[in-house]
């Protein structure tokens, strides 16, 4: 029974090491990456070289070029394509960003209050839109925006406009 239970043991650390071996179809994660950064560092062979730089170098060096051909494709795939110059001279002309769908409706104040004049500039701007989404909860005219919230919340909207 013991001889059993030991071939099992080695057939597994073969399978073990056998996976361990191969090329990995991924990159190599964080923690294995860190693992191969403290054996070179042991051994000696890091000479200067920063974990970052070691990373770059080998941890993502592992990744196979299938994906990576595919991973340069889809970069390219979502870059913009020419356009004609006409279009990015007029795109150019209207500096001024467009609002979020969902603040249509919203209410802005169109300067700085008065009452910040001694708080900083960034300050100043803050507290005056605060105070202007607080009255527009009691009217509902902040047009379905929150005060912070991914896209450009109020707040993001309304100190664009106060810098203006």
């Amino acid at each position: 029974m013991k001889v059993f239970a030991r071939i099992g043991l080695a057939a597994t650390l073969l399978a073990c090491t056998t996976v361990m071996a191969a090329p990995s179809a991924h990159a190599l994660t964080a923690k294995e990456c860190h693992e191969k950064f403290k054996e070179a560092k042991a051994d000696g062979s890091l000479k200067d070289q920063t974990y970052k730089a070691f990373k770059t170098a080998t941890c993502d060096a592992a990744q196979p070029e299938a994906t990576k051909a595919t991973e340069t494709k889809a970069a390219e795939a979502k870059a913009p394509e020419a356009k004609p110059a006409e279009t990015k001279a007029a795109e150019t002309a209207s500096t001024a960003k467009p609002l979020p769908a969902s603040a249509e409706g919203a209410v802005f104040p169109s300067a700085v209050s008065a009452q910040y004049s001694k708080l900083s500039a960034g300050k100043a701007r803050q507290k005056t839109c605060l105070d202007q989404y607080n009255a527009n909860k009691a009217n509902n005219a902040n047009g379905g925006l929150k005060w912070i919230q991914k896209g450009g919340g109020y707040y993001s909207v309304c100190n664009t406009r106060l810098k203006g």
